[in-house]
């Protein structure tokens, strides 16, 4: 299949990263249709890029407009889409967190395997330049025992993150898959059972604070730290081994190797734009009729350790990772 008209759901501020580097970097792909509710906007957005506009997301599904689709839109909005993408064969890039509950997790996650449309999931730190070279060098710390990821962000201004009908819960879910599909993707194992405690400091409705422990396979141990309520921003990365520690900041680009007192830089190169970076991942997938690098069921995965952790925080107890499939 052959990739070259985009449809993007969602002209919001992230959704206008996706629509711009489909215009400015991509010579083989025509932005051909967009959705959003702002029928004001709608119509400015649709003459600024020449792109097909529809208030509803179901009829630009059905138009026959697009080879493949991108969602950027609230969470609770996912399985709708899905199951559109779904009914129409349109592959799917849908932007994290993937579900709001695990109810609608699961109802995604049988949806698309009866379907078998490719769905990818923008899981977009997996492209950090960072994340590229601490995964290169793994090897280099021998077997990894321990790991601990933290994320730092200013309050949102987005006033649906603190709408749980929306937003389905907080930093939790919104900041952690993040944390969590790295830690996935970087040891390829399982978070098996959690322990977590939430806050609510600038926030009134979700959590804008959570600190978790994960327990994985093979034994190994990791910590998450979030928080949405700072002046300044980082994203640290630790991941320790019996050989040594790799340590890297994502959003200071920067990483090195750690041994016994001594740390060396790490070769990281400039930061890249991430968003670009999952558009030409995902489009190569589709016109090369591979599986997508980073399927459905992996950023489901990664919600349901979410999920896990705010059961955890309620219960006061260690929480199992629940199974999607």
């Amino acid at each position: 299949m052959n990739v070259s008209r985009i449809g993007i759901i969602g002209l919001g501020k992230h959704g206008q990263r996706y629509a711009r580097h489909i215009r400015e970097d991509f010579p083989g792909l025509r932005l051909a249709a967009i959705s959003r509710s702002d029928p004001e906007r709608l119509a400015a957005d649709a003459e600024a890029t020449g792109a097909q506009g529809f208030a509803d997301f179901r009829e630009l599904l059905e138009s026959g407009t697009c080879d493949a689709i991108i969602a950027v839109v609230p969470p609770h909005l996912n399985l709708e889409i899905v199951a559109g993408c779904c009914a129409a064969g349109l592959p799917l890039l849908l932007e994290k967190p993937a579900a709001p509950d695990l109810e609608s997790a699961r109802r995604m996650y049988e949806l698309s395997r009866r379907a078998e449309v490719p769905i990818m999931v923008a899981q977009t730190l997996r492209y950090s330049s960072v994340v590229r070279a601490l995964r290169a060098n793994l090897p280099s710390v021998g077997r990894v025992t321990s790991i601990s990821l933290t994320q730092r962000f200013e309050a949102s201004v987005l006033d649906w993150l603190d709408d749980p009908a929306r937003s389905g819960a907080g930093i939790a879910l919104h900041t952690g898959v993040h944390c969590f599909d790295l830690i996935r993707h970087l040891t390829g194992k399982r978070v098996l059972r959690v322990g977590a405690q939430v806050e609510r400091i600038q926030t009134s409705r979700t959590e804008d604070s959570c600190a978790a422990t994960l327990a994985l396979e093979d034994g190994i141990l990791a910590t998450v730290s979030l928080a949405r309520t700072t002046g300044g921003r980082t994203g640290h990365i630790e991941l320790s081994g019996d050989e040594g520690t790799l340590a890297g900041d994502h959003v200071l680009n920067r990483a090195h190797l750690v041994r016994g007192r001594e740390a060396f830089d790490l070769p990281v190169g400039d930061a890249l734009p991430t968003v670009r970076e999952i558009i030409g991942d995902f489009v190569e997938c589709i016109d090369r009729g591979l599986q997508v690098s980073i399927p459905l069921s992996d950023g489901l995965e990664a919600v349901a350790v979410a999920v896990a952790c705010l059961e955890a925080a309620r219960s006061g107890r260690v929480a199992e990772v629940p199974r999607i499939g």
